[in-house]
């Protein structure tokens, strides 16, 4: 059975953003500021490299029992047994990752359009991660998803939607007002000189009524 989850302040890795002289620390002090999950997510990191990032920052994670989500590598997941993978439309599909880690992982998969995100939940997806919703430096060529699609989606699906894409404290609240709650963060945490600060300033403009 899988863990529940709070999906509400997902923190996203980025090394060369960070403020701090390592990923472990920008990280413990995300979860301190108020983040519900991390996931790892290096794209220019060796196998080996990736493996030694995930395993320092299990221990992080495991400390304060905050979920690690792996991005795109299933087998460094399994590895270091870490709570999930999340996975894109170009990488291994869906299903095939969840016969790979069993009903037991946490599985988020990308999706910019409904039809995606009905695959996604139909392959076995816990959460549907929607994005970029405004221009990111993090992805650059990444399609910006319309609000209107957004919504669509939200209401295709019954798992939940997590938006990610260039969103801070500041353009964050219409996208709560519509009804999103679940939201995923870079550098509007890492690159911040307090991330501790950062994330406890997202964390209240999540969580308002």
């Amino acid at each position: 059975m899988r863990p529940k989850v709070d999906y509400s302040l997902c923190l996203v890795t980025d090394r060369t953003l960070i403020s701090t002289p390592t990923l472990a620390e920008a990280v413990e002090q995300a979860i301190a500021g108020g983040v519900t999950m991390v996931q790892l997510r290096e794209k220019n990191a060796s196998a080996a490299d990736m493996y030694a990032q995930a395993v320092e920052l299990k221990a992080v994670c495991g400390k304060y029992n905050i979920p690690l989500i792996i991005n795109d590598r299933a087998d460094i997941a399994l590895a270091v047994d870490a709570a999930g993978v999340h996975v894109g439309q170009s990488d291994l599909p869906a299903r095939a990752v969840r016969r790979m880690l069993g009903e037991g992982c946490i599985l988020g998969v990308s999706a910019t359009n409904v039809q995606e995100a009905m695959q996604a939940q139909a392959d076995g997806a816990d959460y549907i991660g929607v994005g970029a919703m405004v221009p990111t430096g993090s992805k650059t060529d990444a399609k910006i998803v319309s609000m209107a699609e957004l919504q669509a989606i939200r209401a295709a699906v019954t798992i939940p939607v997590m938006i990610i894409g260039g969103l801070n404290a500041s353009n964050l609240p219409p996208f709560i007002a519509s009804g999103v709650n679940n939201v995923a963060v870079i550098s509007a945490i890492l690159a911040q000189v307090d991330i501790r600060a950062a994330a406890a300033a997202l964390r209240a403009v999540v969580t308002q009524k």
